[in-house]
C-alpha cells in the first residue's frame, strides 16, 4: 500500500515537472517569436522614419526651390514691367516727337511761303517803281529767294569813274522808296567790271573801281534818301563774276555793272531749325 502511494507520487511530479518544461518551452517559442516581431518592427519603423525624414528633406528642398523660383519670377516680372514701361514711354516720346516735328515742318513751310510772298510783292513793287527804265539799263528779277536789281553802267556812272548821275540817282530815289518800306531784307550792293585792266591815279585796278561804285550807291541810299545804314553792305567784285563773255562788247557792256541784292531776314527759320 505503501508503495504504490510512493509510485503515485513520483508519477505525479515527474507529469508536473514534464508539464512545467512543455509549459517553459511553449513560452519560449513565443517569447522568441515576440521578440523577433519586435525586431522587425523596430526595423520597418527605423525604415519609415527614415523615408520620412527623407520625404522631409525633399519637401523642403522643393520648397526652397519653388521659393527660389518664385524669386526669380518676381525679378523677371519686375524687369519685364520696366521694359514694358520704357517701350511705352518710348512710343509715347516717339509719338509727341513726331507730332512735334510735323507742327515745326508746317509752320516752317508757313514761314517759307510766307516769305516767298513778301519777296515776290517786293520784287513787283520795285519792279512797277523802276517801270519807266529800259531793259537795257537795268533789269530786275527773283533768284533763290532772293531779288535782284541789276543796274548797267551807262545808266549809272561814265566810263573809268565812281560817280552816279543824275539819272541814276532818280533810279535809285525810286528804288530807295521801296526799300524804306521794307524791313525785314537787308541789301548788298555790289559792283562788277569787265576784264578790260584800269590804272588811274584814283583807281589802281578793277577791284578799286568796282567797291568805290559800290560805295557811292550806299552813300546816296543812305545820306541822301535814308535808308537804314545797318542794312545795307558794299563789296566790290572786280572782273571776276561776269555774267556774259568778254570777247565782245556787248558782253563787256553786260558786265560792267552794280547789282542791288535784297536778302530776306531768316532768323525765323533759322531759329526754328536749331531750337
Amino acid at each position: 500500500m505503501i508503495k504504490m502511494k510512493k509510485s503515485i507520487y513520483q508519477f505525479t511530479f515527474i507529469a508536473l515537472i514534464v508539464g512545467l518544461a512543455f509549459t517553459s518551452c511553449v513560452s519560449g517559442k513565443k517569447f522568441a517569436a515576440s521578440e523577433a516581431r519586435a525586431d522587425k518592427l523596430q526595423k520597418e519603423n527605423a525604415d519609415t522614419q527614415s523615408q520620412l525624414n527623407e520625404s522631409k528633406m525633399q519637401s523642403m528642398k522643393l520648397n526652397n526651390e519653388m521659393a527660389s523660383l518664385q524669386k526669380e519670377k518676381e525679378t523677371f516680372q519686375k524687369e519685364y514691367n520696366s521694359i514694358q514701361n520704357d517701350l511705352m514711354l518710348l512710343s509715347s516720346e516717339s509719338k509727341m516727337t513726331i507730332r512735334e516735328q510735323a507742327e515745326r515742318l508746317k509752320e516752317l513751310q508757313d514761314i517759307i511761303q510766307s516769305q516767298n510772298e513778301k519777296t515776290t510783292h517786293l520784287k513787283n513793287s520795285i519792279s512797277q517803281a523802276l517801270l519807266n527804265y529800259k531793259t537795257d539799263e537795268l533789269n530786275v528779277y527773283q533768284q533763290d529767294g532772293k531779288v535782284y536789281v541789276s543796274l548797267e553802267e551807262k545808266l549809272l556812272f561814265k566810263s573809268g569813274s565812281d560817280v552816279v548821275d543824275p539819272k541814276g540817282k532818280e533810279a535809285l530815289k525810286s528804288l530807295a522808296g521801296v526799300l524804306n518800306s521794307t524791313n525785314d531784307f537787308t541789301v548788298d550792293i555790289e559792283g562788277h567790271t569787265d576784264n578790260v585792266p584800269i590804272k588811274t591815279q584814283r583807281f589802281k585796278d578793277n577791284w578799286d573801281l568796282s567797291t568805290a561804285r559800290a560805295s557811292s550807291i550806299v552813300r546816296i541810299l543812305t545820306k541822301d534818301y535814308g535808308f537804314d545804314a545797318t542794312r545795307i553792305t558794299a563789296s566790290g567784285k572786280g572782273e571776276f563774276h561776269p555774267v556774259k563773255p568778254n570777247a565782245s562788247v556787248e558782253g563787256r557792256a553786260g558786265n560792267r555793272r552794280t547789282e542791288i541784292i535784297l536778302s530776306p531776314d531768316l532768323q525765323e527759320i533759322y531759329k526754328l531749325l536749331y531750337q
